[in-house]
């Protein structure tokens, strides 16, 4: 897989997607980016860490999150976007869900579009991403948490998400898949999704964010600030499951945890 014009093994390798949020609002670190610079030094120091991708988002979906417009969200990303690019030599993702965000951020310098609900929220989503050739990653969404077959409906819905973006031209080499821990899903299920990541596995990619989220809480009642050595071990069993990408904000307390994994993964007796 090539993002960016970069090349990602990911049959044999976890790579690190770095969060920047450049949000008031987000639930681990909202208004610590307020300024350019500061989202720029952010990302640098991501990069030096092991950072792989940086996925500047603009808007807030932790739960019960205010929606703001897509001109407002465009004024927060696309000057850190376009900085980035220019400082860094990474590929950028964007968080967003909107359309006209993403074909703003693609033109600004962006290499790929992670869009939390799968191409399903905007229908302008995959012909944005397809006419600029970029890389996306669909995560698994819906608006109610009721399941029949759990695990074999998040893969069907992620497989709806595929074939979107493949009917609007995007390439299927260009698609990663993201089951979507705290979306849509009891804490019980959450975990459930990590514990039987294997299942979800059909051909494409996938990329696990876990970092600091609910189902930390929920399984050890540890509040936000307090979640970073849960989130290694998240992250350590995704990558020990093949996953190719882990999103994290805390990019140096998991190069080597998730490398080790990856290591020890690939390990056949000779």
């Amino acid at each position: 897989m090539i993002i960016g014009g970069k090349n990602f093994d990911t049959q044999n390798k976890t790579y690190i997607m770095g969060i920047l949020n450049v949000t008031p609002d987000s639930f681990s670190d909202g208004g610590t980016l307020s300024g350019t610079q500061a989202a720029l030094e952010r990302a640098e120091r991501m990069v030096s860490e092991g950072a792989d991708i940086i996925d500047v988002g603009g808007e807030s979906t932790r739960p019960g999150y205010t929606r703001i417009s897509a001109d407002e969200e465009k004024k927060r990303i696309l000057p850190v976007i376009e900085l980035i690019k220019s400082r860094v030599n990474v590929p950028v993702s964007v968080d967003t869900y909107k359309s006209d965000v993403a074909f703003a951020a693609l033109r600004a310098g962006a290499d790929m579009v992670n869009d939390i609900w799968g191409f399903k929220a905007d229908k302008k989503m995959a012909d944005v991403t397809a006419q600029a050739g970029a890389a996306c990653c669909l995560m698994h969404n819906r608006e109610g948490a009721e399941y029949e077959n759990f695990m074999q409906e998040v893969k069907s819905d992620l497989l709806e998400s595929v074939n979107i973006a493949l009917r609007a031209g995007v390439s299927a080499d260009k698609i990663i898949l993201d089951p979507g821990i705290g979306f849509a899903k009891s804490p019980q299920r959450n975990l459930q999704v990590l514990n039987e990541l294997e299942k979800l596995f059909c051909g494409y990619p996938l990329l696990v964010g876990a970092s600091r989220k609910s189902l930390i809480y929920h399984a050890l009642g540890l509040p936000v600030q307090r979640r970073e050595q849960a989130s290694v071990a998240a992250a350590v069993i995704a990558a020990y499951k093949g996953a190719a990408f882990v999103r994290v904000h805390n990019v140096a307390a998991h190069r080597h945890a998730v490398d080790m994994a990856r290591a020890l993964a690939g390990a056949k007796e000779e």
